[in-house]
């Protein structure tokens, strides 16, 4: 049963730069695909960032190309983003998921993190 725990979130200003940690206790399987995702307030959740595992395959939302970077660590079963020019629009919870689909629907993922609050100011 993999248990998925976020780190990292805070309150920057815009242009700041944040990198968050989702490690994973327990196994992830090499066809599982890992993924960020978030809520912004009265809003629904939706995808920031999903990768397969173990390979290069990922897709990036369009608001976040070029500002965001997902990258995992096989050793340690973590999952990082890396946010470049943080923007207000960015403020949201992030949370980090696993599936075993390549999908951007977060139904399509049945193991989530407790989520981490990322606020932006102007």
């Amino acid at each position: 049963q993999v248990q998925l725990t976020e780190s990292g979130g805070g309150s920057v200003q815009a242009g700041d730069s944040l990198r968050l940690s989702c490690s994973a206790s327990g196994r992830i399987y090499s066809s599982s695909v890992v993924g960020w995702f978030r809520r912004a307030p009265g809003k629904e959740r939706e995808f920031v960032v999903i990768k397969r595992w173990k390979t290069s395959s990922l897709k990036y939302t369009d608001s976040v190309k070029g500002r965001f970077i997902i990258s995992t660590e096989s050793a340690t079963n973590t999952v990082f983003l890396q946010m470049n020019d943080l923007k207000p629009e960015d403020t949201a919870v992030y949370y980090c998921a696993v599936g075993s689909q390549f999908s951007t629907m977060p139904s399509d993922y049945n193991k989530w993190g407790q989520g981490t609050q990322v606020t932006v100011s102007s």
